[in-house]
């Protein structure tokens, strides 16, 4: 049998315990307020004015936001949200029209057809000038002037097929697509300016449903045997890359597709400055240098942010 003794103390210790215990716990959370305070007090600070800069799902578009988003931040004291990858035209689109990014890279002939879904047509200042107009009107899109290059939908087949078949038009390539399997991305199927009008300006005729895929995996397709066409972006840094060949569109069925930013008409009336420094982008980037930013990231591997920097700096237009 214990002793009382014995019992009271057992009896501390459980009680010391408990107060240890006790003492952990609050020192814990303690520290854990103290924390979620400081974090607090850095947040809640006055923050610097920030826009968000949005893109499309594919390499270009990721180039030309960092083109934004570098532009702005060596012209403004604005820091920039990135939120690249978004997905494909529509997606980007809805983003803009809710504000949920400020601004972002579009193609004058997407917006025309796709978005606006009017028939394409061939004429470049006409179709600027429309989809400028109707961005105002009916979704307070501000559409700037061009960057300087036009990426149109291009039909592209491996450098030995079109060597052995004697292959220059989409019409040189007519005859032999009874036989061969194209691959297209997701939105060509379904826009305007897309396969079904393609097909009835060429007269086409395929044996097999085209390959539908995610842009990112076209060549790929192409340079494994998977598929022997494909619709992808005349701007691409694997066309040369891989020994590929542009059909060229001899009878003139895709529009042009300039490059031009789009930006919410509230942010440019918060942030005014950003008409000029947008603007300073006009007219600055050929086709050709568009293909070689595309090609250093994409097929050298290097980072956009770097290659970017680099190409605003030989131009000029940042410091």
């Amino acid at each position: 049998m214990r002793s009382a003794s014995a019992i009271a103390i057992r009896h501390w210790l459980q009680r010391a315990v408990r107060r240890w215990q006790k003492f952990l716990v609050f020192g814990a959370i303690s520290f854990a307020i103290a924390i979620f305070l400081t974090n607090c007090a850095q947040t809640s600070a006055p923050n610097q004015p920030t826009i968000a800069i949005g893109s499309k799902n594919f390499t270009e578009q990721i180039v030309l936001g960092e083109i934004l988003a570098q532009q702005v931040e060596a012209h403004t004291s604005l820091a920039v949200d990135r939120r690249f990858n978004l997905g494909g035209t529509f997606i980007c689109h809805e983003a803009i029209k809710a504000h949920e990014i400020d601004a972002y890279v579009e193609y004058t002939g997407t917006a025309f057809t796709a978005v606006l879904k009017r028939d394409p047509i061939n004429d470049a200042y006409a179709i600027y000038q429309q989809v400028k107009d109707a961005y105002a009107e009916q979704f307070q899109l501000a559409v700037l002037p061009p960057l300087g290059f036009s990426n149109t939908f291009a039909l592209i087949v491996r450098g030995e097929d079109a060597r052995e078949f004697d292959l220059e038009t989409i019409a040189d390539a007519a005859p032999y697509l009874e036989n061969w399997q194209a691959g297209f991305g997701y939105e060509f199927l379904e826009r305007k300016d897309g396969f079904e009008g393609l097909k009835a300006t060429y007269n086409l005729t395929f044996a097999k449903p085209p390959k539908t895929m995610d842009l990112g995996l076209l060549y790929r397709a192409l340079t494994d045997g998977q598929v022997d066409l494909i619709v992808a972006n005349s701007t691409d840094g694997a066309i040369a890359n891989l020994d590929l060949v542009v059909l060229q569109d001899n009878r003139q069925y895709f529009p042009p597709y300039q490059a031009v930013p789009v930006v919410h008409q509230q942010t440019l009336k918060e942030y005014p400055q950003l008409n000029e420094v947008f603007e300073q982008l006009s007219s600055q980037i050929s086709e050709e240098e568009m293909q070689e930013l595309n090609n250093q990231v994409e097929g050298s591997h290097r980072d956009p942010k770097q290659v970017v920097k680099k190409f605003l700096q030989q131009k000029g237009l940042i410091p």
